[in-house]
């Protein structure tokens, strides 16, 4: 009896759809993706050997340049947005929906409460061009830091996630880091982070047999 052939079926997988979807894709996150405004100045930070990553995200920052002046940034645009309608409804700002949205999809803000609207209101370069990158006053007889880093947390709404960076520059000066660190005393925010680059623990040292052992934290 013959035996019977079964029929040869084509192991060709059309990918033509699938390549329509992945362009697809590709096109929306091109046009949809922002990119990180830059920062408003460049800050040298200190060496240390701490391997700890600054997080992504429930960021609470303060970066501080050489010249002691002070910016303020936090992450999540709907936490963004509940702060600046909060400071804009305490201090009758009055800004427009265009303003506080340049706030939301922002990076720092460095200057003092009542030149926020017109901040605002001016791409990066003009702030810079019109010197309102005045920084935000810290000092005992205007301590706005202390400002926005109430609003900052009541913003967060008791996020437990949430921690507090200061950026410094190497060239600092130490006062301006200490009305810094007092504030944060003032709030009672006891546990903070400082943003440094790492360096190589010395030879022997018990960070670097740690390390050496795959043992750091």
């Amino acid at each position: 009896m013959p035996k019977v052939k079964m029929p040869r079926k084509s192991t060709l997988v059309d990918m033509t759809a699938m390549c329509d979807v992945a362009f697809l894709l590709l096109t929306f996150f091109m046009l949809a993706t922002k990119f990180k405004p830059d920062e408003p100045v460049t800050v040298v930070t200190p060496s240390s050997i701490n391997t700890k990553l600054l997080p992504d995200s429930d960021v609470i920052l303060l970066t501080v340049d050489a010249g002691g002046k002070i910016f303020f940034s936090m992450d999540g645009q709907p936490k963004r947005q509940q702060l600046i309608n909060d400071l804009d409804q305490q201090y009758k700002l009055g800004l427009t929906e265009k303003e506080k949205n340049n706030f939301v999809i922002g990076s720092s803000i460095g200057t003092d409460i009542k030149s926020l609207k017109t901040y605002l209101d001016m791409k990066p370069e003009e702030r810079k061009k019109n010197g309102l990158e005045k920084g935000i006053p810290s000092d005992s007889a205007n301590n706005e830091v202390a400002v926005w880093i109430e609003y900052a947390r009541s913003a967060q709404g008791g996020n437990p996630k949430l921690q507090y960076c200061i950026k410094a520059d190497n060239g600092t000066p130490y006062p301006v880091i200490k009305d810094i660190l007092d504030t944060f005393k003032e709030k009672k925010i006891q546990k903070l982070n400082l943003v440094t680059n790492l360096e190589a623990a010395p030879a022997g040292s018990a960070a670097a047999i740690a390390r050496a052992e795959g043992k750091e934290d």
